[in-house]
């Protein structure tokens, strides 16, 4: 572990890395925080979950469908040009919100769809600052935003709950706006790192790159492993209430989180060799041996230690994923391809938690884990097919 933190150090030492990547963490907590803050907030106003999940719903599909076209602003005009302007848009959607001058869905559509992409912002950072001799870091710089995702993920929502159950629902939204506003000009301000602008015609150009096998097949990974997630949130809990113990869900999402967090910090700080797509598909292989148990396991300890293994399995998937994802596209376009990524685990995520909940209804947790179990099977025969796509493209090279 100190050599793994000796290379992260040095990653952050990069010139500049470190001046647009805290501010980045920052804005991340805000936007973990916002989902589950409108949830509170539109539960305390009505009286009813089912208006606070219509609410959120729409929050998550305006999120989904706007963040690439941010995205594509992005890479047409740059980050401190866009974000601004997008970021005072998200502070007046959330005051809509807040103040009840709209309907909730119309105001928690407008926070959707004005929530900045503030990962796939400094994603992209990584990729310009760490190009040429220093392209070999990009993993361990793509693990460490990983890590803050997983971080803001953990912090966010118990920030968000802490505040709520103290009676002070609006406060949750309000500090999630105030991080992510706080954040996303401190992000801008770094000029010195911002990816460089391209022409018209290479943005047209390379705006074809989207439509390759190469990188559909990575947008296509990131929306299963949204519906794996979506899934596993309801199958968890419906699994913990089943036995009569729904407080024991709290320590089944602890223990996958934290060997989340050391999967990806270890995989993270090792130099790999080999292909990006073998360790791919491994990693879904693996998650899929470990899922498959779920769907039949049913003391408690049993299940918390294989979830504990799926943990070590996602972190590996959401890393090379981001590199798979870099490299399949140019720069022209990688803003809005790492939004596009993002828009997809998001849908799934959304759409499995509806279809799990259904199927939890009629045949209990177990059935939620089957879906689980389908998704990393997926992810299994997408990443061998990529596999298989990589060495045929070498062949016709030799």
């Amino acid at each position: 572990m100190p050599s793994a933190s000796a290379n992260y150090r040095t990653l952050l030492r990069t010139s500049g890395a470190a001046a647009f990547f805290l501010p980045s963490v920052v804005g991340r907590v805000g936007l973990a925080m916002t989902g589950i803050g409108i949830v509170w907030l539109v539960h305390a106003r009505t009286g009813s979950y089912a208006a606070a999940g219509l609410v959120t719903g729409g929050f998550a599909v305006a999120n989904a469908v706007a963040g690439p076209q941010i995205g594509r602003l992005v890479d047409r005009f740059g980050q401190a040009q866009v974000l601004p302007w997008t970021l005072g848009a998200h502070a007046g959607a959330v005051a809509l919100l807040l103040t009840g001058a709209v309907p909730d869905l119309v105001a928690g559509v407008l926070v959707g769809a004005t929530l900045p992409q503030l990962s796939a912002l400094s994603a992209a950072r990584w990729s310009a600052l760490l190009s040429g001799e220093r392209a070999a870091a990009l993993p361990t710089a793509f693990a460490l935003e990983a890590l803050a995702n997983g971080v803001s993920y953990l912090t966010g929502p118990a920030l968000v709950s802490v505040l709520g159950a103290a009676g002070r629902p609006g406060a949750g939204v309000l500090l999630a706006a105030t991080l992510v506003v706080g954040g996303g000009p401190a992000l801008a301000a770094q000029r010195r790192t911002t990816p460089p602008l391209t022409g018209h015609a290479e943005r047209r150009h390379a705006g074809r790159a989207l439509f390759r096998s190469a990188f559909l097949r990575q947008v296509a990974l990131g929306l299963t492993l949204g519906v794996f997630f979506g899934a596993m949130q309801v199958s968890v809990t419906a699994y913990a209430v089943e036995r009569g113990t729904p407080d024991a869900a709290a320590l089944l999402y602890f223990a996958s989180n934290c060997t989340n967090l050391v999967g990806g910090w270890t995989y993270g700080a090792r130099r790999h060799g080999g292909s990006p797509r073998r360790h791919q598909a491994a990693a879904a292989a693996g998650l899929t041996l470990a899922c498959l148990p779920l769907t039949i396991l049913d003391a408690p300890l049993a299940i918390g230690a294989t979830l504990a293994l799926t943990g070590l399995a996602v972190p590996v998937l959401l890393i090379v994923t981001t590199v798979l994802t870099q490299s399949s596209v140019p720069r022209a376009v990688l803003t809005q391809a790492f939004t596009w990524g993002n828009s997809a685990g998001a849908a799934g995520s959304a759409g499995a938690a509806a279809v799990a909940g259904r199927v939890v209804d009629a045949g209990g947790a177990h059935g939620g884990f089957a879906v689980a179990a389908g998704a990393a099977v997926a992810m299994t025969v997408l990443a061998l097919g990529g596999l298989r796509g990589s060495s045929a493209t070498e062949d016709e090279r030799r």
